[in-house]
C-alpha cells in the first residue's frame, strides 16, 4: 500500500446534519482538517464502491437497526456483505468505545453482526481510562471533547433559580422518568423542573407526560433541540441532572459544564475522575436511586458553595484530536512510523 496517497477512511456515520452529534461534527472538522486523510461519510454506496483503507465505527448497532422487521433484515444484509468486503480487501476496523459491552434488545442476528465486528477490530479508541479492552489491541485515549467553541455563538440567559434541567436524548435507560418522579415528591414551590429531549418511544414519552400532569412546576419539551435552543436551556439551569441508571461516558455531561452549569450524574468511577478533573462544585454523585431529598440537597450545596468561574475543561481540547486519530489509525494499518518515532 502506497503511502503517498491520502489515507481513505469510511465512517460509520453518514454525512453530518444539524441535528448531529457535535462530537461527531467536531471529530469530523478535526480529520478533514488533516491534508493526508479522506473522510468518507458513511454510505452503502460509498462501503462498496470506493477503495477504502480502514472502517472507522462509533455506534455500529445504528446500522443494523431499522423500524421495521424488513428494514432490519436489509441493514443487516448489507452490514454483512459491508463486513465481508473489509475482510476481502484486508481493511481493518478502528473502534471508538463509546459504550461497555453491547447494547440490550439485541436480537440474535444483530448480537453476530457485532460480534463479528469485534473480532475484525484492529485497534479501538477509548475515551476514559477505565474503558475494558479486548487484551492486545492497539489502543488510544483520546478524551471527549468539550463543546465550549461549538456553543460559543449563541447567547445565554440568565440562571433560573431553583431550575434543575435535563437536556439530551430521552431514552429508557437514562432514567429520565425517576427524575420526574423525584421531582414531583419535592415540596418547595420556588424548583422547576424541565425535561427536553426527544423520547426513544412514544411509550416513553406518554409516562413522561403523565408522571408529570398533576405538577406545573414541570415543564417538558420532547423533541429535538437545536444547538440555540440547548445552550439556552442549560444555561438557565441552576442544575443539570442525568439521573442515568447506568453511565460509562456522557456528551451530555461535558454539555451542560461547557456552558458552564454543575451537573449532578451517578457516583461511579468514571464520573468521579471528571469531578476530580474539572474542579470543585462542578460534579455532583448520587448513589443509586435518586431521590427527592438528593435534588434539594444538592441544589442547596451548589448554593452554598458556588463553584469557579468555569469548569477546567484544558484536558478536552479538540487541538491535536485529529492527529491523535491519525496515528492510531496508522498502527491499525501496519504503516511505518511517521519522523520522530510516532506511529
Amino acid at each position: 500500500m502506497t503511502t503517498s496517497r491520502p489515507l481513505t477512511v469510511l465512517m460509520s456515520f453518514p454525512r453530518p446534519r444539524a441535528t448531529t452529534n457535535p462530537y461527531i461534527v467536531q471529530l469530523h472538522d478535526a480529520l478533514t482538517g488533516l491534508p493526508d486523510v479522506q473522510v468518507l461519510s458513511f454510505s452503502y454506496r460509498a462501503a462498496f464502491t470506493r477503495r477504502i483503507d480502514l472502517f472507522h465505527a462509533h455506534w455500529p448497532e445504528s446500522l443494523i437497526s431499522g423500524r421495521s422487521r424488513p428494514k432490519d433484515a436489509v441493514r443487516q444484509a448489507l452490514y454483512l456483505l459491508l463486513l465481508a468486503r473489509l475482510a476481502l480487501t484486508r481493511s481493518p476496523i478502528v473502534r471508538t468505545l463509546h459504550n461497555i459491552g453491547l447494547p440490550t434488545g439485541l436480537s440474535r442476528t444483530q448480537r453476530l453482526l457485532l460480534r463479528l465486528t469485534e473480532r475484525r477490530t484492529r485497534a479501538v479508541i477509548v475515551l476514559n481510562p477505565l474503558t475494558p479492552v479486548r487484551p492486545g489491541l492497539p489502543v488510544a485515549r483520546i478524551a471527549h471533547g468539550h463543546y465550549r467553541d461549538w456553543f460559543a455563538p449563541f447567547p445565554r440567559p440568565a440562571t433560573v433559580p431553583g431550575r434543575i434541567t435535563y437536556a439530551g436524548w430521552v431514552r429508557r435507560y437514562k432514567g429520565v422518568d425517576d427524575l420526574v418522579a423525584a421531582f414531583v415528591a419535592t415540596e418547595d414551590a420556588d424548583l422547576s423542573l424541565r425535561v427536553c429531549g426527544h423520547p426513544s418511544s412514544v411509550e416513553l414519552g406518554t409516562g413522561l407526560q403523565s408522571l408529570a400532569a398533576a405538577d406545573p412546576r414541570v415543564g417538558l419539551c420532547l423533541r429535538h433541540l437545536d444547538d440555540g435552543e440547548l445552550v439556552a436551556e442549560l444555561a438557565a439551569a441552576e442544575l443539570v441532572v442525568l439521573p442515568y441508571r447506568f453511565m460509562h461516558n456522557s456528551g451530555a455531561s461535558l454539555a451542560a459544564l461547557s456552558v458552564g452549569t454543575p451537573v449532578l450524574v451517578p457516583d461511579n468511577p468514571v464520573n468521579r475522575l471528571l469531578a476530580a478533573e474539572v474542579g470543585a462544585g462542578w460534579v455532583h454523585l448520587f448513589d443509586d436511586t435518586l431521590t427527592p431529598q438528593t435534588l434539594t440537597s444538592t441544589l442547596a450545596a451548589v448554593r452554598a458553595a458556588p463553584p469557579g468561574a468555569a469548569p477546567d475543561l484544558s484536558a478536552r481540547s479538540w487541538e491535536g484530536a485529529g492527529d491523535a486519530h491519525r496515528r492510531l489509525y496508522r498502527v491499525a494499518l501496519g504503516r511505518p512510523a511517521q519522523p520522530g518515532g510516532e506511529p
